[in-house]
């Protein structure tokens, strides 16, 4: 459906031309950088989770560690151990499966062949760097297009896609993380769902529940759809059905994950794996559970969950929890996202004060038809406001970052809707026998730009750039 919508479009939009180019372009540059950095700054000694690498070693492996190593530290190791091996180790079921899934299922396809030259994991690490660019460059496609239809404004759509191809989480968006996968499957879902599409929408939902767990918030988005529906009385039957199928395809994929969890942790009749000495041995040095010991007590809870229970055991993840003072850094990391977020709270709600009252549910008469603060933008401030609050109370606070930022496009919009408030002669170019990118014209411009324009842009270009560079050498970042 997503190429099917840009092969419509691409023929005669220039603008969704140019955000493919930039989004490649801004891919290739983090690639770039992260081996920069990875060769020039040595490796932080962190405690992260870091198996051992099974089998021989080639000299295409050395290339391959020397080229795309930096996109397989901290959480990426998890991923790409989990389509190595499997759900060997019990913290391992915090991870999602649908990313090992597919770099998995590309590692053992279309390069295979290369399987004499390369030993699993760096055809895991290759697949991962194409997918997750590849995914990149759509979810910047399904923005523009669901700003499109959302803000009814495509000169904003446009500058928001170009935004998220530069966001602060651009590292993020290019190694072995969940998160560009699920952007494109949500991004995708909720502009399927602005069409009234309500069970393609559900599918690409589906998608991203598979990928990570908040993807369950998306359910928010089709209840919000229907309520809005009935009262609005644009509902019948056959919406209603299609919504709570929705639904259900949301949950679906999450409940698989747990039964399979359950049954792999908790029934004694379960057949194990045969599990490498090597692994068995690193569990004996890091105190990891494997799959084989004694069955763990959380099979024993009334609802035998294995996500939640691994994050509050393994990483202390509950209200209040991570509010200690030696997190102080943390909170300062996440700073400048909470404000953002804030900002876009209260200043969508301030100018809406009566569609905000009824939640956005019925028809309200505003001078505010499109754009940003458009009637159907308050159903993702609502979403915005939800996981940071969660985020911030519940979470580990730096994560909310990358969380928000590959889930809320109501912060690009917003990021947009400043740049384009503070900075109208962007538009005022004649066009050039190239496409006109007004996110590069802000950059070359940067000592005419008001004060607002540049703190924009220099969070974004600078967790860019700095978090690039902590991150690829297992320096915390977020």
């Amino acid at each position: 459906m997503l190429l099917y919508g840009c092969k419509m479009w691409w023929s005669h939009d220039p603008f969704l031309q140019e955000v493919v180019r930039f989004s490649l372009w801004c891919r290739g540059l983090t690639f770039l950088m992260q081996v920069v950095f990875n060769l020039l700054i040595p490796d932080h000694n962190a405690d992260a989770f870091s198996p051992p690498r099974l089998g021989p070693c080639t000299f295409g492996d050395h290339v391959v560690e020397l080229l795309f190593g930096g996109l397989g530290h901290w959480d990426a190791e998890h991923f790409l151990f989990i389509a190595e091996h499997g759900y060997v180790y019990e913290h391992n079921m915090a991870f999602f499966p649908l990313l090992p899934l597919v770099i998995g299922g590309l590692a053992r396809g279309p390069l295979l062949p290369l399987a004499g030259l390369l030993r699993l994991r760096s055809r895991l690490l290759l697949s991962s760097a194409f997918l997750t660019s590849a995914c990149t460059t759509l979810a910047a496609v399904s923005l523009y297009l669901l700003g499109c239809v959302t803000l009814q404004s495509r000169r904003l759509a446009f500058l928001a896609a170009l935004l998220f191809c530069v966001s602060p989480v651009s590292i993020f968006m290019t190694t072995t993380y969940s998160e560009s996968l699920y952007a494109l499957a949500a991004f995708t879902g909720l502009w399927q769902l602005q069409k009234c599409r309500t069970l393609c929408g559900s599918a690409f939902f589906s998608l991203a529940s598979a990928a990570r767990s908040n993807g369950l918030v998306n359910i928010g988005f089709l209840l919000h759809s229907a309520a809005k529906a009935v009262i609005q009385k644009k509902s019948h039957c056959g919406q209603l059905l299609k919504t709570i199928y929705g639904i259900l395809l949301v949950i679906l994929p999450f409940a698989l994950f747990q039964g399979f969890c359950y049954v792999r942790s908790c029934l004694e009749s379960y057949e194990n794996d045969q599990v490498p000495q090597e692994l068995i041995q690193l569990a004996k040095e890091k105190g990891y559970r494997l799959r084989t010991e004694a069955i763990p007590a959380w099979c024993m809870f009334t609802f035998p969950i294995a996500y939640s229970h691994i994050q509050s055991e393994y990483w202390d993840v509950g209200l209040f929890r991570y509010f200690k003072l030696q997190q102080l850094p943390n909170f300062l990391l996440a700073l400048p996202v909470i404000i953002l977020s804030i900002s876009v709270i209260v200043e969508y709600t301030t100018s809406n004060v009566k569609l905000c009252s009824t939640l956005g549910l019925s028809k309200v008469q505003s001078k505010h038809t499109t754009g940003f603060y458009g009637p159907h933008v308050f159903v993702h401030v609502a979403h915005l406001a939800a996981l940071t609050g969660f985020g911030f109370l519940c979470m580990h606070v730096q994560v909310l970052t990358r969380l928000l930022f590959s889930s809320c496009p109501v912060l690009f919009w917003f990021c947009a809707h400043v740049l384009y408030k503070n900075e109208p002669w962007i538009w005022g170019y004649k066009k050039s026998k190239t496409t006109y990118n007004p996110a590069l014209q802000l950059v070359l411009a940067w000592t005419s730009l008001q004060r607002g324009t540049q703190i924009i842009l220099g969070y974004f270009l600078g967790y860019w750039i700095i978090g690039t560079a902590l991150h690829v050498n297992f320096l915390p970042w977020t």
